[in-house]
């Protein structure tokens, strides 16, 4: 039997729907970087046709359609933002199944190529663009404030959007840096028109960045596509970490990035990825506090109503 799995593309890419029955899953790389893009690993080193599935890359637009499509029983299984685990204490019949990456080894801050500013002390009291209000970078960037010791506002943080509008921000002086992914940043530093200042490596201890979905229907009625999926993603995960070369390669030629730019954000980003899927205890209690302090909840949830840990550890290879 083959489920057909949907992948949630992003901006950089195109989407290719999938119309055929069977479990929908969606990926969600809402950014160009190498964890969003492991799916396709999978889908070109066969990780997937060896659990019978059959994966064809699709778009939606975010955290929110994502889950609005798991919601409304449009996809079945998908890969999502940690964050977007408060959904599933706002009634979602959601569950996140596996926890995907851990800290956002992913993100950085950016700032113009000759920017005065040098070092992350040079922060204090500038305007650094995120994506939204209540969004992972904006709460990286209150993060760095707070660690730095001046405060959540020793940052000026301004939600401008996404990187087009970013990139005008910064070249009009309406901003003076920018968080997104370690991707982008190579991608304009190597162009000389932004540097990457510091990953967010730095200022997070534990996290879950990403998580894998499951509509609570599937998993009551249909656990086997779940442990099938996943076991076809932590093979991939495996793979990756095995073989650099054929995985910046693959991942080069998706995203449109250079090899050079791919080759780098690997060595960074490789460690993001979760070996077997389980949620930790640390990761999720920060991950939980940042639900508060981005302002997605007023209370924390219990473990119960975001996860469960049933189809985990996956043993990759098993």
């Amino acid at each position: 039997m083959h489920d057909n799995v949907h992948d949630f593309g992003n901006d950089f890419r195109k989407g290719r729907a999938a119309t055929q029955g069977g479990s929908h899953a969606s990926i969600f790389p809402c950014i160009p970087d190498l964890p969003c893009d492991a799916c396709d690993v999978g889908i070109e080193t066969g990780q997937f046709a060896k659990q019978g599935l059959t994966v064809e890359p699709s778009a939606f637009g975010g955290d929110a359609k994502l889950q609005q499509a798991l919601t409304a029983d449009g996809v079945h299984i998908g890969i999502g933002s940690g964050p977007g685990m408060a959904f599933m204490a706002k009634g979602a019949p959601v569950k996140a199944v596996a926890a995907m990456a851990g800290i956002p080894r992913n993100m950085a801050v950016m700032v113009s190529y000759n920017s005065s500013i040098k070092s992350v002390d040079d922060l204090k009291g500038k305007r650094i663009g995120v994506t939204t209000v209540g969004s992972l970078t904006d709460w990286i960037g209150k993060r760095i404030g707070v660690l730095k010791g001046w405060g959540p506002r020793g940052i000026d943080i301004v939600a401008i959007g996404g990187m087009e509008p970013a990139r005008a921000a910064m070249k009009t002086n309406q901003i003076d840096g920018y968080i997104a992914s370690l991707e982008s940043g190579y991608t304009l530093e190597e162009a000389k028109e932004w540097r990457v200042l510091t990953t967010a490596t730095p200022f997070v201890d534990h996290f879950i960045t990403h998580v894998i979905f499951a509509r609570e229907e599937v998993i009551e009625k249909r656990p086997q596509a779940v442990r099938a999926f996943l076991q076809a993603w932590f093979d991939t995960i495996a793979f990756m970490k095995a073989n650099k070369a054929k995985t910046v390669d693959i991942t080069a030629k998706v995203l449109n990035l250079s090899p050079a730019v791919i080759g780098r954000a690997y060595d960074e980003e490789v460690g993001i990825f979760s070996d077997d899927g389980v949620f930790d205890a640390k990761a999720v209690a920060a991950l939980k506090q940042s639900f508060i302090e981005m302002g997605l909840l007023k209370e924390i949830p219990d473990d119960k109503i975001m996860f469960t840990s049933q189809f985990v550890p996956v043993k990759a290879g098993m």
